[in-house]
């Protein structure tokens, strides 16, 4: 099983109901983050903002964006990476500062958190939050320039790490993505209107165009007023560094990120899985909903019949009541249920995104076990994982990744799968059409594009 979702950020100006096209963002974005969710409007008698623990639609009613008026409104769907789940950590963030009125939110995660937060509080700043999203906003008002703009380039220049951020001010919408553009952000068009997202599927929900993503190290100023949008590059020029588990897992198939089809690489990604670790087998069957696309590749190129051995609960919520008498892995049987009479007597092939510490791909090969299937045998749709993300993801420490301590024979005879099979890290590289230098494969192999202040 994969790691947890990180965060979605959505953005559009100028539009008559921006925070209604905003929330329909956040609700194409659901899956990127279930803690928190949040928007932030603006119009002429200033910036209002709602936000609350819970999903989108939960936390948003007629009521509530009645009360979000404007024609400009930022949002964002969380999962905490820093900050915890927390309501004081749920974005947007708003102050009253130097500047007027300037709501941040953003998807990401500093390198260099602590230190800059030390060093604002001994200059005499007090912190409501853990996170780090307050942070740069404290930057931005205690920055020495004479223009917000500039105050949030100077803000940008001394955080480190991964962010795709969205900035509303009384006048403008600020788009900025760091120099290695961990994160994704997009950018679109629709009827004079533009439009920024994690993902485009929020831009197929609203009906805007994708045109291109934010560049790494690029500033988008769209003022609200719908004059003309300017786009800046105040960052030093690095090498580009996207997260490549955005197609492996985060993204939603659906959805263009960095500019390229997430279910056109990971079927590529099953597809080459199947000519790495070939077996004979009777069924395909992929770990619902993440490892779909990849086992449709693998079932392709085997020529292995693919079905849906294993169905997904789609409503279950952050929280469930547990039964008072021990039921054994009832944490995967309520959001997974095996279709027995797919698997019963199958030599079966389980197609999975990743394994994370390995104990839910245990709970997964046991139950497909005891559904009748013959054999098990795991493919993993992307290389072994063995180091922890610093760029906004929610991962364990590296000590808990099964990877990073078991043998591959090791880690096939935890889960109890006949045979298991990674992703070669250049096949990875050849779905994302890399020679190895345009994509963070960090959590793979250690070489981290930015050193994090905590050693991993």
């Amino acid at each position: 099983m994969p790691f947890r979702d990180e965060c979605g950020v959505f953005g559009i100006c100028p539009q008559t109901e921006a925070s209604r096209q905003t929330y329909l963002g956040l609700y194409a974005l659901q899956h990127r983050g279930q803690e928190a969710a949040g928007i932030c409007s603006g119009d002429a008698e200033g910036l209002h903002l709602h936000k609350a623990l819970g999903y989108v639609a939960d936390v948003f009613s007629e009521a509530v964006l009645d009360a979000l008026p404007g024609d400009a409104a930022i949002g964002h769907t969380r999962y905490s990476t820093t900050g915890g789940n927390v309501a004081s950590a749920a974005h947007p963030f708003l102050i009253h500062g130097r500047f007027g009125q300037v709501a941040l939110c953003h998807n990401g995660n500093l390198t260099n958190t602590e230190t800059l937060r030390a060093a604002l509080i001994a200059d005499g700043h007090t912190f409501t939050s853990p996170s780090d999203s307050e942070v740069l906003l404290a930057l931005i008002n205690r920055a020495q320039a004479d223009t917000l703009e500039d105050a949030v380039v100077s803000a940008l220049r001394q955080a480190e790490g991964a962010y795709s951020l969205l900035i509303l001010t009384d006048h403008t919408l600020i788009a900025a993505r760091d120099p290695h553009g961990f994160r994704p952000l997009a950018m679109g068009h629709m009827n004079g209107t533009t439009v920024f997202s994690s993902e485009t599927c929020a831009f197929d929900l609203v009906g805007a165009a994708y045109i291109r993503d934010v560049a790494p190290g690029e500033m988008v100023v769209v003022p609200r007023d719908g004059s003309t949008l300017r786009s800046v590059f105040p960052l030093p020029k690095v090498q580009p560094k996207p997260c490549v588990f955005e197609h492996i897992y985060f993204a939603r198939p659906d959805s263009l990120v960095y500019g390229k089809s997430v279910m056109v690489a990971r079927r590529e990604m099953g597809r080459l899985l199947a000519l790495r670790h070939p077996v004979e087998a009777d069924l395909i069957v992929p770990v619902p909903d993440s490892g779909v696309s990849a086992a449709l590749g693998y079932s392709e190129q085997s020529g292995i019949p693919f079905d849906f051995g294993i169905i997904r609960n789609h409503y279950v919520g952050r929280t469930f009541i547990e039964p008072k008498q021990t039921i054994r892995s009832f944490g995967v049987k309520v959001k997974l249920n095996p279709v027995r009479h797919l698997l019963a007597g199958k030599r079966v092939v389980l197609v999975d995104d990743s394994i994370v510490r390995g104990t839910t791909s245990k709970k997964i090969v046991q139950m497909v076990r005891e559904a009748g299937a013959k054999e098990v045998h795991m493919r993993i749709a992307c290389p072994p994982t063995t180091h922890s993300c610093f760029y906004g993801i929610d991962t364990p420490k590296r000590q808990h990744l099964i990877a990073s301590y078991m043998s591959l024979k090791e880690i096939e005879g935890f889960v109890e799968a006949d045979s298991l099979g990674y992703l070669d890290l250049k096949d990875l590289e050849s779905c994302m059409g890399d020679d190895g230098h345009g994509y963070c494969y960090a959590c793979f192999t250690g070489d981290y594009p930015v050193v994090p202040e905590a050693k991993p």
